[in-house]
């Protein structure tokens, strides 16, 4: 496909290597407004998510597409253990400033990852230069924290917060105070860029792995087919099915690309994840590709909020995403596949049981898969 004649993603992404569709920062921004914050999910997704996990007794859940951050706040105000990861720094910039901004609350300290990052010795260098040596020591331990000492208040901790944002995400303690031995200790644990193809060597799996691991909002369907054969579709599918210990479940989900590949357009009716008040127009697009279809792309155009003081019309943002259209039965022989077989697979529609042929016409399917051994 050549990109410059059908464009799969808004200007300014790049299209080398695994794609990040948020990587211009303008998609991630308006993304951000559009889905709002742990109070703009719906009532009915929160009350069938926390239902589900306690009811097969969760403690650690693993968010694979934490985005920025919506799913693990909510998980982590609830009281479960999360670690998140994402393929998109742009997106998880916003999970990352929200768990520093909460950081004096006790239950972020369960929202956590360790680092095993290749860039880790140019960006604790840059963070020392921005500290100014010799005030400020960093050192690196290999899949361990970063630990940084320095004698500078708390306000010199924004300066630190900047160097994260502007280098990647990792685990530190930062040792401030008004100097001599006594320093007061804050500890920031952070969020981690991650690739569902090689998700084991990005994430380390705790024992025999995580209670739940969770891949919402029609997140894995940004995986583009690269080689035709759902190759990478499978691997991916393998990987996160490994995060799952015995007796653990998956969630996953995505739109109901059966009805869009048959009428054109997505299902008519409210998200069922989020209530945005943002007023919205998605225009979709489906393109075939020696007869079977190969992808799908939508165009959002979103008013963007006005001060009130401001009398002029409001802005319009326009971005493009695309996915790959997982046709319900197919997705349902790779997921099993990807727990060779051994799981028991239930498909929700809308958070109810899916029926074949039942007369409502869900927008998403949801399927929970729990692991056997």
């Amino acid at each position: 496909m050549v990109d410059s004649v059908y464009r799969t993603r808004s200007l300014g992404v790049g299209v080398v290597g695994l794609p990040d569709q948020y990587a211009d920062g303008k998609a991630a921004k308006v993304w951000q407004l559009y889905i709002g914050d742990t109070r703009s999910r719906t009532e009915e997704y929160k009350s069938w998510v926390l239902s589900l996990l306690r009811k097969h007794g969760v403690q650690k859940v693993l968010d694979v597409a934490c985005g920025t951050g919506v799913d693990s706040i909510m998980l982590v105000e609830e009281g479960f253990k999360v670690v998140s990861v994402d393929a998109s720094d742009k997106m998880l910039k916003y999970a990352l400033k929200e768990r520093w901004e909460r950081r004096k609350e006790s239950t972020f300290d369960n929202w956590a990852t360790t680092c095993d990052d290749p860039g880790l010795d140019a960006a604790s260098s840059m963070v020392e230069s921005r500290f100014g040596n010799p005030q400020c020591k960093v050192d690196v331990f290999p899949q361990r924290p970063a630990r940084i000492s320095s004698r500078h208040d708390e306000a010199d901790i924004n300066l630190f917060w900047k160097a994260i944002q502007s280098s990647f995400a990792f685990t530190a303690s930062i040792r401030h105070g008004g100097g001599g031995n006594n320093n007061t200790a804050t500890t920031i644990k952070v969020i981690e860029e991650a690739n569902w193809l090689t998700l084991s060597e990005d994430v380390k799996k705790p024992g025999d792995g995580f209670d739940a691991v969770i891949c919402l909002g029609n997140s894995f369907a940004h995986l583009p087919d690269f080689k035709g054969d759902q190759s990478d579709h499978k691997l991916a599918l393998q990987n996160i099915a490994s995060m799952v210990k015995p007796g653990g479940i998956l969630i996953i989900d995505h739109r109901n690309y059966d009805y869009i590949l048959e009428t054109g357009q997505a299902p008519q009716g409210k998200n069922i994840y989020y209530k945005s008040d943002l007023k919205q127009d998605i225009s979709t697009s489906v393109l075939w590709v020696n007869s079977k279809p190969h992808m799908i792309t939508l165009d959002y155009t979103l008013e963007l909020p006005q001060p009130e003081d401001v009398q002029t019309p409001p802005d319009t943002s326009k971005f493009r995403l695309s996915y790959y259209p997982h046709r319900l039965e197919s997705f349902k022989e790779i997921l099993r596949a990807s727990f060779f077989g051994k799981c028991e697979h239930n498909v929700y529609g809308d958070f109810k049981q899916y029926s074949p042929g039942q007369g409502d016409v869900p927008c998403y399917f949801i399927h929970v898969v729990k692991k056997t051994t």
